[in-house]
This record gives structure tokens, sequence and C-alpha cells, in this order.
């Protein structure tokens, strides 16, 4: 039953049907082959009761908060900032396009529009001042991937949801993991440029004073992530509150800059409306395919096999984190994260290991497959923006920093209080 369903899961990936569509497909033929029962009659009530939970509301907030400042200009006020900070570390703009990934990540919430906005403002740059290109692109689609391990994250709403945790705790579990993840692909681009210093390209110098006139392009963006946090955890607003605070105030940023205007209004709008689509649609059929699996028992089966192997829970972790690198390399890892996760985290729970601590697991897992071939999105979004050149420049840019979110991963596996300790000093 379990081999039927990856089967059909990659043929219809393998055939360019949509994520969304693929799940739903994938949820009626196992319904039609191994029920007895309509199950498709309760795809209604299903799609009703997963789309009013109040939690998604905040996805299309986040969403719009980071449109916003895209199209007000705040993004690339701040990516400028940023490049005159971090330019004098070998490999230079690079190292930009990190820290502006991890900055513009805590106001936007999603990894699909943190690599499009880095890329958009990154690679006319990279030509003009010679950097290699694929390390340079490369850094663009890793960075790109912090959209969903740092707070807030879209991702991260969705596993809260699937595995009944606490948002905000798994915010705070997400927090250490997120920054060590920054320093660690910055770490990756200066060893790099250390040892072969032409991957570096024409590093720019700027002054103090130059650096000083930019820190309030920094600020803001800050402010805007100290709002929608802080009032979470002073217990002022729940996570769909504290959205709605950022969009008022990435509006009220570009009013005051005076750069928002009806069109660019328009693109964001519409921009949020794609992007929720999307999202809400993988959502609502991945949540009927658990109601499938489950009513099927594919569910109580999987985790009865699991059980019954005999393995180390250790042993057990590392068959399931393979199992989600291998995944992540053919599936889209929204879709990916909605349909395994009610099938693995009873699993992982089961063992003895903390569900917030898996769950940053489960996001970096993510991540990887956000810039692994074939169908590493975020691969595609910089390839689409860069619109020239060979697609394999930016696949092979980045795997060096695939190796540091397999890092990342031993070091949470060694030492899970990264994870856990904000988590439990909070509580």
């Amino acid at each position: 039953m379990l081999s039927l369903t990856l089967v059909i899961l990659l043929a219809l990936l393998a055939l360019s049907v949509a994520a969304a569509v693929s799940v739903g497909l994938l949820g009626m033929s196992l319904s039609m082959f191994y029920s007895t029962l309509p199950l498709s009659s309760a795809m209604g009530e299903i799609a009703w009761n997963t789309s009013a939970e109040f939690l998604l509301v905040a996805i299309p907030l986040y969403i719009l908060m980071g449109e916003l400042l895209v199209c007000s200009g705040v993004a690339g006020r701040m990516y400028q900032a940023v490049e005159k900070w971090l330019s004098w570390l070998p490999g230079g703009l690079m190292n930009s396009n990190i820290g502006a990934s991890a900055l513009f990540s805590a106001t936007s919430g999603s990894s699909v529009a943190t690599a499009a906005t880095i890329s958009t403002l990154a690679i006319p740059q990279q030509q003009r001042k010679g950097y290699n290109a694929p390390l340079f692109l490369g850094s663009i689609a890793a960075g790109g991937t912090l959209g969903i391990l740092i707070p807030p994250s879209i991702n991260m709403i969705l596993f809260a949801l699937i595995a009944n945790v606490s948002v905000p705790k798994l915010y705070l579990a997400a927090t250490i993991p997120g920054i060590l993840l920054s320093l660690m692909f910055v770490a990756v681009i200066v060893v790099a440029c250390l040892i072969r210093p032409e991957l570096g390209g024409t590093r720019e110098h700027y002054s103090w004073a130059e650096r000083l006139a930019s820190v309030p392009d920094l600020l803001a963006p800050l402010a805007i992530f100290v709002l929608v946090i802080g009032s979470i955890y002073s217990g002022f607003a729940t996570a769909s509150e504290s959205a709605a605070l950022g969009v008022l105030a990435a509006f009220g940023l570009g009013l005051w800059r005076r750069s928002l205007t009806w069109q660019s209004l328009g693109k964001a709008f519409e921009a949020t409306l794609r992007t929720t689509g999307m999202i809400i649609l993988i959502t609502l059929s991945a949540f009927f395919l658990n109601f499938v699996l489950a009513s099927i028992g594919l569910t109580t089966a999987l985790v009865g096999f699991v059980s019954d192997l005999g393995i180390s829970p250790m042993a057990t972790l590392l068959v399931i984190i393979l199992f989600y690198i291998v995944l992540g390399c053919f599936m889209d890892t929204l879709a990916m994260l909605i349909t395994t996760a009610p099938l693995i985290v009873p699993i992982v729970v089961g063992l003895g290991f903390n569900p917030l601590w898996f769950g940053v697991i489960m996001i970096i897992l993510c991540e990887m497959g956000q810039i692994t071939p074939p169908f590493g999105m975020n691969l595609f979004v910089v390839q689409s923006i860069r619109g020239r050149g060979n697609f394999m420049d930016v696949v092979y840019g980045a795997l060096p920093f695939c190796v540091a979110l397999l890092a990342l991963i031993a070091l949470l596996i060694g030492f899970p209080q990264l994870a856990l300790w904000l988590p439990q000093a909070v509580s």
C-alpha cells in the first residue's frame, strides 16, 4: 500500500501535474483502491473545516507583508544597507545575499518570496562585478531557504497545525538554528573564497560614514520583525493577529516614504492572491489525503511497521531523515510537509523525541528540498529571474550549502538544546 502510494505520487509529479492536483488525485485513487466507502464524499466537509482554521489567516497576511515591503522599496534599500556592512568579507556581495535573505525572511515567511526578491536585487550585479556565477546564484537560492526557518514562517504554521504544537514555541525553537544557519552559509562563502579568491569578484569598500548612514534602512525591517514577534510573546496578539499588525506596519512604512502607488499595491495584492491560492489548495488537498490515509489504515500500519523493525530510536530517526532528503528531490516541499507530517510525527513522538525539536529538523529538511534538483523550487526561481545561462550553474552553486544544512541537522541531533533551550527558558 505504501509503495503504491509513492509510485502514484511520483508518477503524477513526473508528468508535471501541479502539486495540489497530484495530492488530491492520489487521495482519490487510494480511496477507490482500498476503501469500500465513498471517502470523496467527505471532501467538502474537510475543505470547510480546514479552511475555517483561524491560524491559516496568518498565511496571506505574512505574504502580503513581504510583498508590501518589496513594492515600497524597503527591501531594495535593506539590501543596499546590508551590502555596505558585509561587503568587506571574502565573497563580498554573496555574503550580502545571505544577510539580506535572513533579514527579509524575518518579515516574509516564504522561501520562494525571499529567493525571488533577493534574486531581483542581486543578479544584475553578479556579472558586472565579476562574481563566480554558480556560487553567487547558489548563495541566493540557499539564502532564500531561510524564509521558512527564520520566524515568522508559513511552513512552521502549517507544521504546528498538523503536529498540534504551539506556534510561538516553534518559532522560539527555530530562532537559534536560523541564526546559526545564516552564519554557516556565510562561512561556506568565506571559506570558498579564501581557498579560491577568484570566486569573490570585485569587492566594494565603504566608509564608516556610509555604513552608519544606512542604519535606518536596516532598522525598518527589524522594527517590523520586533513588532510581529514581540506582539506574540508579549501576549498582545496571536500569530494571525501579529501578521495583521505587520501588514499595517509595512503599509504605513510605504506611505511614510511615499513609495506606494495604486499600481504597486495592485501587484502586491495580485502576488499575494496567487501565492495564497497555491498554498491553500495544496493544504486542502493534503488534508483530504491525510483523511484517506487514516481511513484506509495506512497511518496505523506505518506506525506499527516502524515499531516492529526493532531498531533503535536514533537509527529510525536517521532513516526518516534520509527518506526526507530523497523525497525532497522529487516533491514540492510544502506538499511534502503537509502529506507526510501526519504520518511521521506520531512515529517520532512515540520514539521519545520532542515534537518542537523534530519540527525544526523537518523544516531544515524542507529547506534542503528547496535547493536539491530536479524539483528544487528556489533553483527554478533564481534561474527564471536570471533569464540566461545554464540551469546547472544554480544547481552546482547550491550544493555546498546543502552540506551546511546537513551539518546543522547533525548539530541539532548532537545538541538538541540548540532548539529547545529558548522554548524551555520562556515557558
